[in-house]
């Protein structure tokens, strides 16, 4: 679900309460997503999102890039890259929960 993504910079040196991030899917349709988690793999950072509308859906994982000082959220197309991360992140959830 991540083919365009708009107001995704932002230089966090002021509070908010919720950044908002359009995600255009691959079929046109727009969905206000909320970021609840950041996590880094392989030097990386990345961000989890979730619908705004549907906190009960699953997330999205996005790689956090940086360009002219600018952090953006991209997508992640390559295969591999995708099954580390999500990998990654269960492996982070699974510790969290087991911490509870």
């Amino acid at each position: 679900m991540s083919d365009h993504i708009h107001d995704a910079s932002c230089d966090h040196d002021h509070d908010h309460e919720e950044e908002i991030f359009i995600v255009t899917d691959q079929d046109g349709v727009e969905h206000e997503m909320v970021m609840v988690y950041t996590f880094e793999a392989s030097e990386r950072a990345y961000a989890v999102l979730l619908d705004r509308n549907d906190m009960e859906a699953d997330g999205v994982i996005f790689r956090i890039e940086e360009e002219s000082g600018e952090a953006f959220l991209a997508s992640i197309e390559d295969e591999e890259e995708w099954d580390r991360v999500v990998a990654i992140y269960n492996e982070i959830i699974e510790e969290q929960e087991q911490e509870q």
